[in-house]
Formats: structure tokens, C-alpha cells, sequence
């Protein structure tokens, strides 16, 4: 007894002085790698420098893009902001960067965003990191997303902004409720997520016509991305608690979209979706269909599972975050918002009730104004991680990052670039995105805007730039079209600014208004 008493001592003392001996070497660890690492010449918040924990304390503010900005403004174009990772603001390396060849690997930051089934981590296309992948999983449908693969589906937006109308003169403009105000972001998030479940399954979930958040997937989208964001900072993390072996802690998942998408798959190749589903108006459920028949070998039906919920979880939010973005900003500034009004006149009786895409898209200052919302409000505000490849990365001034390093550009701060977008950059002026015919030739405008579009990430860039992109902006310009014309729109508080919160998207919320139905 006494020698196994002695042993179990002896075990004990081993696992302290082990203990010990790691917490004694960690700050030997952290002071060699600071010292020897290749990235210590360049500016940065010190504790940045050290460890990842700096940015993931900011992060959890929600207002990272607002500080990062503001180092840019201390440091200058290359700031330090974690120990391996430079936020770059140098517009002429953004095609180098995100070029359509690949070369900058995404980082582990994207892997947050993927899931776990039967012991396997699922990767989407937003999340698969490796191009030649990427490049397989998205090409069976890449041409169901160019502008004239979402043209056809023009007939069920204009049902969903329709009854998105309707939806609101019913809660806010009618009998006892007229000039009754309400939140404006609220109801355009009841509007995108149905507008996606119908272009998708031709079935909106049932947000406008319930009014509310009924079965939590908004409150819940919004969590898992506070979630994704912050282990994307740490990425190891997300294996020790949503991809966890052993038993899975966190985060709330999307399981309601998921099985909204099997049973949409299900009901659909069993025939069962008939009283909803016109064959003659396809949605993106056909499509996917039809890219499993074509390519067999690349798209089963969990792939399609796969494309359908990155349809429901990415194409909502940011399209929201945009439409949110233009309508504040152009109310905030009543030139902006007049001006717009004598764009498109007053909509009759007898005129259809949705503008059309082709008339949205002939009025050059509705161009402007999404245009310069998304510079000044992107609906992604964080770094798009890339690892620098073999050969490095030669910075304008003259100074090499080396290969591993991870760099990016951020959308909101390039955005602000005064470079590029003038001393006025910190302003809402959607007059930029036009030619000033008293005092630009047009090359000169050409000139500008090939600047301008060079350095625009909103929707990312070269191989790698987001899918959803034609469909996000056919959605933007008929609502914005048709709600500026059939409604007269005021801010309730136009000397109070909205919130905002940062978790990879920029949400926002206080954006109160009134709607009245506009004379003809």
C-alpha cells in the first residue's frame, strides 16, 4: 500500500512539474516567436504582434471594421493585426491578390462556416479552400448564376416584392395603421429570406405573411455567424467545439434551413411539391436537379443540399444589408432621395406593380447609388484572409512578406481609400460613380471608374468572387425601383445614425421609418 501510495505521489509530482514546465515555457515560446518572426518589422497594435486574441477581443465588439480603419489611419497601408496575419489598404494589389488564378490560397478562417456529418467536415463553396475543388463543386451551376441564369427567375421576385407591398400597406399604411412607423431592416429580412425560399423552391418559409421571426432561423443565422466569425480569428477552435470528435458544444446550427432543404429536395424528386411547384417557371432546385443529371459524378443529392443551403444562408443577409444600406443612406440625404423620386415617377393604377430589372437598370443614378451604398457599407467588412504563395509578395515600398504569411484587403477600408475614391471618401456622394461632363473628359471618367471597379471587393474578387452576385443585384435594383416609386418614405429620427454590429456581415438595426402610398 505504501509503495503504490508512493507511486500515485510520484505520478502527481510529474503531471504539475509538466504543468508547470508548459505554463514556465509558453512566454519563452511567445517571446521567440515574436522576436524571430518575419512580420515584426511592420506596424501594428503591440499585443496584436503576439497573439491572435487582440483581434478576436475586437471582433466580439462587433466594430472591427471601424478600428481597423482607424489603424490604417495611424499605421498607414500595412497594419499588423495579428501574429502572421497584415490588413493591407493598397489598392493596386488587388488584383493580385484576388486573382482569377488562384495563386492566394483561402485561409482556415473559411472552414467556420462549414459543417460536420457522420464524423466527415462538409465543405461548401464558400468554405472549400482548395481551388481545384472549388472549381468542381461550382462549375455544374456556375451558369445558373450569370445574369441570364437569373433572369428567368424575375417572375417570382416580382411575386415576393408584390406581396412584400402588399405586406406593408396592410401593417403600416392602411385604416387605423396609416402613418404607423415601423423598423424598416426588420421587414426587409422577412422580404430577402422569402425571396430566396421562393427563387429556390418556388416557396417563400412565411416570414412576410407571419410578420415575425415565427421558427427563430434569423435570430439563429444571425448567432452562428457571430459564431463563425470569432473562431475564424482562432481557427483551431472551431474543432474543439462544433467540429468536436468526442460530443459537439456549439454553435447553434442552421438545422431548421437544412431540413427545409431535404424536404424540399424530397418532396420535389417524389413529386409531392405539384400544388407550389410550376414546372414552367423553374426555380434553383430544378436547375441543381438537372446539374446532378448532367455531371453524376460531381452532384449528388447531398451536394445539392449543400448548393441549396448555401443559397438560403449567404443570398438573405447580404442582399438585405445592401437594400438596408441604399435606402438609408439616400434617406438620410434628401438630395439623394429627391432626386431618385424624379427618376422614377409616381406608379398608376394601371402600371405594373413591380418595375421590371431592364427599366431599373436604364437609370444610371440608381446604379450610382447602390454602387456608392456598397462602397460605404458593404455587406462584408472583415479581412478576406489569403496566404501569401512560394515567391512572396513584393509591396509597392519596396518591403517582401513571405510565403505562409497571411494578408487581405478589407472591403470597408478600401472603400475609404482617398486614393481612389477622393478627400470626400468618408461621404455618401453617389455622383462619384458618374461623369462629371463640366469637368472630366470621358476618357478621364474611364479612366476613374476602371480605378474605381479595380478596387471594389463588396462581392470579392477574381476566382473566387461571390456566386450570388447577379441574383443579390436584380433583387436591389427592382426593390429600391419599386419602392421609391410607389411610396412616399421618411426617416423617423433622421438626426439619429442606425447601429451596426460586425460579425463578418455588417448588420444593422434603428432604422425607423413611416411609408405612405405615393399620389399618381
Amino acid at each position: 500500500m505504501k509503495l503504490e501510495l508512493v507511486s500515485e505521489l510520484g505520478t502527481w509530482e510529474n503531471a504539475v512539474l509538466a504543468v508547470y514546465a508548459l505554463l514556465a515555457a509558453l512566454p519563452l515560446w511567445y517571446l521567440t516567436t515574436f522576436f524571430i518572426s518575419p512580420l515584426r518589422r511592420f506596424p501594428g497594435p503591440p499585443l496584436a504582434g503576439w497573439t491572435n486574441l487582440w483581434r478576436m477581443f475586437h471582433v466580439r465588439q462587433g466594430r472591427y471594421h471601424l478600428v481597423i480603419h482607424e489603424l490604417h489611419k495611424k499605421y498607414g497601408p500595412v497594419v499588423r493585426i495579428a501574429p502572421n496575419v497584415l490588413d493591407l489598404d493598397i489598392p493596386e494589389l488587388t488584383k493580385t491578390i484576388y486573382n482569377t488564378k488562384a495563386e492566394y490560397l483561402k485561409t482556415e478562417f473559411y472552414h467556420g462556416s462549414s459543417a460536420k456529418s457522420n464524423g466527415k467536415i462538409i465543405y461548401n463553396l464558400f468554405s472549400e479552400c482548395k481551388p481545384d475543388v472549388h472549381a468542381l463543386h461550382k462549375r455544374p451551376i456556375s451558369k445558373y448564376y450569370s445574369m441570364n441564369g437569373v433572369l428567368p427567375l424575375e417572375t417570382h421576385i416580382d411575386e415576393m416584392i408584390a406581396y412584400f407591398c402588399q405586406r406593408l400597406e396592410e401593417n403600416f399604411m392602411d385604416g387605423s395603421n396609416a402613418t404607423e412607423s415601423f423598423r424598416l431592416e426588420d421587414w426587409i429580412a422577412y422580404y430577402t429570406w422569402d425571396v430566396v425560399g421562393k427563387a429556390t423552391f418556388s416557396q417563400p418559409i412565411g416570414y412576410l405573411e407571419k410578420g415575425y421571426d415565427f421558427d427563430h432561423t434569423l435570430s439563429t443565422a444571425d448567432t452562428a455567424m457571430d459564431y463563425f466569425t470569432m473562431v475564424g480569428q482562432m481557427p483551431i477552435l472551431d474543432h474543439l467545439l462544433d467540429k468536436n470528435p468526442v460530443w459537439r458544444i456549439g454553435p447553434p446550427s442552421f438545422g431548421n434551413i437544412t431540413n427545409i432543404s431535404i424536404q424540399h429536395l424530397m418532396d420535389r424528386l417524389q413529386g409531392k411539391d405539384t400544388h407550389y411547384h410550376n414546372p414552367s417557371k423553374p426555380d434553383f432546385l430544378d436547375k441543381f436537379i438537372e446539374a446532378k443529371e448532367k455531371y453524376p459524378d460531381v452532384v449528388d443529392d447531398m451536394q445539392i443540399v449543400s448548393y441549396l443551403m448555401i443559397n438560403m444562408i449567404a443570398g438573405a443577409d447580404t442582399t438585405g444589408i445592401t437594400l438596408n444600406a441604399a435606402l438609408y443612406f439616400s434617406l438620410k440625404n434628401p438630395r439623394v432621395w429627391n432626386r431618385l423620386r424624379a427618376e422614377f415617377p409616381a406608379r398608376c393604377p394601371s402600371d405594373p406593380p413591380v418595375v421590371s430589372y431592364k427599366s431599373a437598370r436604364e437609370v444610371p443614378y440608381l446604379d450610382a447609388v447602390v454602387r456608392e451604398a456598397m462602397r460605404c457599407h458593404p455587406g462584408v467588412a472583415m479581412l478576406l484572409e489569403r496566404y501569401v504563395p512560394n515567391g512572396g509578395l513584393n509591396l509597392p515600398n519596396g518591403q517582401h512578406v513571405p510565403a505562409g504569411a497571411v494578408v487581405g484587403m478589407n472591403p470597408y477600408v478600401t472603400g475609404r481609400n482617398k486614393s481612389v475614391w477622393g478627400e470626400d471618401a468618408e461621404e455618401f456622394r453617389p455622383e462619384r460613380w458618374l461623369r462629371d461632363q463640366t469637368r472630366e473628359t470621358e476618357e478621364a471618367f474611364q479612366k476613374r471608374l476602371q480605378l474605381m471597379n479595380n478596387t471594389d471587393l463588396t462581392f470579392g474578387g477574381g476566382s473566387r468572387v461571390c456566386i450570388g452576385k447577379h441574383f443579390g443585384l436584380l433583387e436591389v435594383y427592382k426593390v429600391i425601383a419599386t419602392l421609391v416609386s410607389r411610396y412616399d418614405v421618411e426617416l423617423v429620427h433622421p438626426e439619429r445614425d442606425w447601429e451596426t454590429h460586425n460579425s463578418f456581415f455588417v448588420r444593422q438595426s434603428g432604422i425607423e421609418v413611416r411609408m405612405s402610398p405615393r399620389g399618381c
